[in-house]
């Protein structure tokens, strides 16, 4: 492959990467016009158009997707390539990137990096937030998916990492001035904090730790409401009712006695945390590596470490 050619899938990419071409201009610090030139070149090269283009934004074709996923597959294994021929101490490098809901990147990711970072300084991180869903990312190295009841299926591989329990918390403050609900009913008299999504049930199962018959509970509506998880919890913080969150979200707030746990004895769901990657048999070191890291700090079990309070940056980790 001639370098120029090498040059332009390079800077094809990063215009993908990050959206626009005066993006990848500033990213690559060359000038728009030459980001343009070049990807116009590739195409003619091609014989194929591979990005449409607007004044405002622009988008993959159905042949430009295609060529995407090759050649992101094809500049990974030279990059592990060159790594592995130039590192003569066996140290990973190159970037990596990782997609996963803003709240587990914002709860734990974020917190964990440091650690990962500390034993792999030559290895960049990009963190890419996605809605919830169960197929990850075509342009991350690893997703971290949260998933619920029922087999993960698709084309990817996907290693457990831990389970995540569905709580319900409420501030100190809202507590002390309402009450604690003792019961699954009496969560009735209270402001119930319910994501305003389709896939959330209204009805709630309770199952108490004794091993009783259930009890279902039907919300009612509630004064604040949103489809993003996360403002929920938030306003649980600042006092306005009680909010279910799953144990990753709010492990830190517990810990803090900024929220506390409502019903404890009570179970009301478990969630699967996984690392998800493509399906190619060759995954670059620094991608293995990041799988053990993750492994190691959640556990890799069907466990919950965030309510056992395992999940806990070492202070002053360095490298291993």
């Amino acid at each position: 492959m001639a370098l120029d050619h090498l040059r332009a899938l390079r800077i094809f990419v990063k215009v993908i990467d990050e959206g626009s071409f005066a993006g990848a201009s500033r990213a690559l610090d060359m000038t728009t016009s030459s980001i343009t030139r070049s990807v116009a070149d590739l195409e003619e090269h091609l014989g194929s158009r591979l990005i449409n283009r607007t004044t405002r934004s622009l988008s993959l074709t159905e042949v430009g997707a295609t060529y995407l996923e090759r050649v992101r597959t094809l500049l990974d294994d030279l990059d592990e390539a060159d790594a592995q021929a130039s590192a003569a101490t066996g140290e990973v490098r190159g970037r990596l990137r990782v997609a996963s809901t803003t709240s587990f990147l914002a709860s734990n990711l974020t917190r964990l990096l440091p650690v990962f970072q500390a034993r792999h300084p030559l290895v960049s991180v990009q963190l890419n937030a996605i809605r919830p869903g169960i197929e990850p990312d075509e342009g991350a190295d690893v997703t971290i998916l949260v998933h619920g009841p029922g087999p993960l299926n698709g084309n990817f591989v996907a290693r457990l990492l831990a389970h995540t329990e569905v709580i319900l918390c409420a501030s100190p403050a809202y507590l002390a001035a309402r009450g604690h609900p003792s019961t699954p009913e009496a969560l009735l008299q209270h402001e119930v904090l319910i994501p305003d999504l389709p896939f959330v049930e209204r009805v709630t199962r309770f199952r108490h730790a004794d091993g009783s018959d259930p009890v279902l509970v039907e919300a009612r509506a509630a004064r604040t409401t949103s489809a993003h998880p996360e403002l929920l919890v938030t306003a649980a913080r600042d006092g306005l009712g009680i909010a279910g969150a799953l144990s990753f979200e709010v492990a830190r707030d517990l810990e803090r006695g900024t929220l506390e746990r409502v019903l404890p004895e009570w179970d009301i769901g478990t969630y699967q945390v996984y690392a998800a990657m493509p399906s190619r048999k060759h995954l670059p070191a620094r991608t293995r590596r990041f799988i053990e890291f993750l492994l190691e700090q959640l556990g890799g079990q069907p466990a919950d470490p965030w309510l056992a309070g395992a999940v806990t940056p070492p202070r002053g980790a360095g490298p291993a």
